[in-house]
């Protein structure tokens, strides 16, 4: 005989509670926000941007303190077809001290397995885990009184936090505060995220001033340009977010004015040009698991497609959350070539790779 829906949950919700579960796993029932275990956070709405960008605003659980930095991120792992995927986004939403929720802005990447599903098929209401807030791309306090910034399409999201935050605390107003000018890059105008806001700031603050940029018809910014969008650019305190080229470009020309400690650069991607190792055999010792890998593919991402639960956050080689012991071996940082293979040492599994076979401590 079939059973109903009820009843079935009814059995189900009693045959955990007559499992030895610790007193966590019982507060999880009420409410999954509920858990001193992880940090973890609940979608309550999905607020569209434009076409392929969303912002997702969280309100987290139990242990989580609102007092993250403006332009810092945040680590988000949502459940996919059965597995957990982690990525890290920057928080678009300043900091409240009596606040309930933080937002994330996300743009769909085509490649992006993980922000297209975040874009396009997260519903309010889903559970999501997180990572504390973390990285150093910040709104000093007080701001300096010159401050420019250069964004390109999602990399305005860290900066939106830092200019939201500049206008909550009056940074924008008045005769004594911050001269703030900001280039948008963006390849049309309807792919701006944020742009009504923006131009909404722009028009009301005295202190701000953009500039759009739409690189399909007026091409990329070149750094020689400067000259003519901020003429005083070498008396700013500088921010820039956005694609890698556009950041290696600002990066040499403020070197090349002897300025590069005035130049603060966020890069969301992140590129591991070392060449690779030669692979081999890594086994994991305390689950005894081993894996064949290529000279390519990262520690990491080695261990997870094994079903080892290895520890990360940024995926990126910043906060240094995936570091683990190698017990012996050899291994190549893919971002720079230089290799480990001292007994005992701490690797970073996001950007390394097997130099012949390995032993990791986990």
């Amino acid at each position: 005989m079939s059973t109903t829906w009820p009843t079935r949950a009814a059995r189900s919700f009693g045959a955990r509670l007559t499992t030895p579960l610790q007193p966590d796993d019982y507060l999880a029932l009420i409410n999954p926000l509920w858990t001193a275990r992880e940090l973890r956070g609940r979608i309550e709405k999905v607020v569209r941007e434009t076409d392929d960008a969303a912002t997702l605003v969280i309100r987290p659980g139990w242990g989580w303190r609102m007092q993250h930095k403006p332009g810092q991120y945040i680590g988000i792992g949502v459940q996919v077809e059965g597995r957990f995927h982690w990525r890290s986004y920057s928080i678009s939403s300043p900091p409240k001290r009596k606040g309930r929720h933080i937002a994330v802005t996300v743009r769909a990447m085509p490649e992006g397995f993980v922000s297209d599903h975040l874009v396009n098929g997260l519903e309010p209401g889903t559970i999501v885990r997180l990572a504390a807030p973390d990285g150093d791309f910040v709104l000093p306090e007080p701001p300096p009184p010159k401050m420019l910034f250069l964004v390109a399409g999602s990399g305005v999201t860290p900066v939106m936090a830092m200019m939201r935050t500049l206008a909550r605390r009056g940074h924008l107003d008045g005769d004594d505060a911050p001269d703030v000018h900001l280039h948008y890059s963006s390849p049309t105008e309807e792919r701006m995220i944020f742009r009504d806001e923006l131009r909404e700031l722009a028009a009301t603050r005295e202190r701000l001033t953009i500039h759009e940029l739409h690189t399909d018809t007026d091409g990329m910014l070149d750094p020689a340009d400067l000259d003519k969008v901020c003429p005083d650019w070498r008396e700013r305190e500088t921010w820039a977010c956005g694609p890698s080229p556009m950041l290696d470009a600002l990066t040499e020309h403020w070197q090349s004015h002897d300025l590069e400690d005035h130049l603060h650069v966020e890069r969301f991607t992140l590129e591991l040009g070392g060449d690779g190792g030669e692979g081999g055999t890594l086994t994991f010792r305390n689950s005894g698991k081993t894996v064949e890998v290529d000279g390519a593919t990262t520690l990491l991402e080695a261990g997870e497609g094994a079903g080892v639960g290895m520890p990360y956050g940024c995926r990126m080689g910043i906060c240094h959350t995936c570091t683990l012991t190698l017990v012996s071996g050899r291994v190549r940082d893919l971002r720079n070539g230089s290799e480990f293979d001292d007994t005992n040492d701490s690797i970073q599994t996001c950007v390394t790779a097997a130099v012949g076979d390995c032993v990791l401590d986990i």
